[in-house]
């Protein structure tokens, strides 16, 4: 597989495209990537370019490829922050699982408090996991990872399913669904019983994993995994 590297650039024809620092380093300096080496260029916005790598700073865009990779199924995850790397592998394993939308939310339960401009930070390091798998697994779209929320200021959209992660709900096997879905899982300790309550009121159903009792960073997972495997592109 070639090098794939994401571009905020508008890539509409052939041609040679200036490198962010970014690119440039994650090129030259970890891909090690010579001239003349060729590579895969996207923009997160559908398709993606055949490129040559023409130099520290450069590349040369020669053919445009429309191929996408995303999942039939339209998945919003509403996962409960984590603390330390957890978070990061759910964005990141769930990009490569298919989501469409990830919305990070403050729980009461939850063990991290992030506000003001930790917050923004940690959202825009959690865009940047995002691309990164892009740039790894193939996908041609970048998922949206909203702002983070207070539980209490959270209001479900979307059409489709609602499926609340819990060892207490009938098999995900069961779980009526269309085109698309939203999956709540809840941090480390889960969600409070108010917000469990609260979730099931806008029309959550609990929906389980099996028999077995998940960690925050695995549940979500399985879910997009076994939803996936039911019902998308495995």
């Amino acid at each position: 597989m070639k090098p794939r590297v994401y571009l905020d650039a508008a890539l509409e024809s052939p041609g040679e495209v200036p490198l962010d620092d970014a690119p440039t380093h994650h090129l030259a300096r970890v891909l090690r990537l010579r001239e003349g080496d060729a590579l895969i260029v996207f923009n997160g916005r559908g398709g993606e370019w055949d490129a040559e790598f023409i130099g520290k700073r450069r590349v040369r865009l020669t053919a445009f490829n429309a191929i996408e990779r995303e999942s039939p199924l339209r998945i919003t995850l509403v996962q409960g922050v984590s603390s330390g790397d957890r978070m990061d592998y759910t964005i990141q394993k769930a990009v490569e699982l298919g989501v469409a939308i990830v919305q990070p939310l403050m729980t009461r339960k939850g063990v991290v408090r992030l506000e003001g401009a930790r917050a923004s930070a940690r959202v825009e390091h959690w865009k940047k996991i995002a691309i990164a798998a892009c740039e790894q697994c193939g996908r041609n779209r970048i998922p949206e990872v909203l702002p983070l929320t207070d539980f209490r200021d959270y209001r479900p959209s979307g059409e489709g399913s609602r499926l609340l992660l819990s060892a207490e709900g009938e098999s995900i096997r069961e779980m009526k669904m269309g085109s698309g879905a939203t999956i709540a899982a809840g941090p480390e300790a889960g969600f409070a019983p108010d917000e469990q309550a609260a979730l099931e009121r806008a029309g959550f159903a609990k929906a389980s994993l099996g028999p077995r009792v998940l960690r925050t960073e695995t549940a979500a997972l399985a879910a997009l995994a076994a939803l996936n495997a039911l019902r998308g592109d495995f």
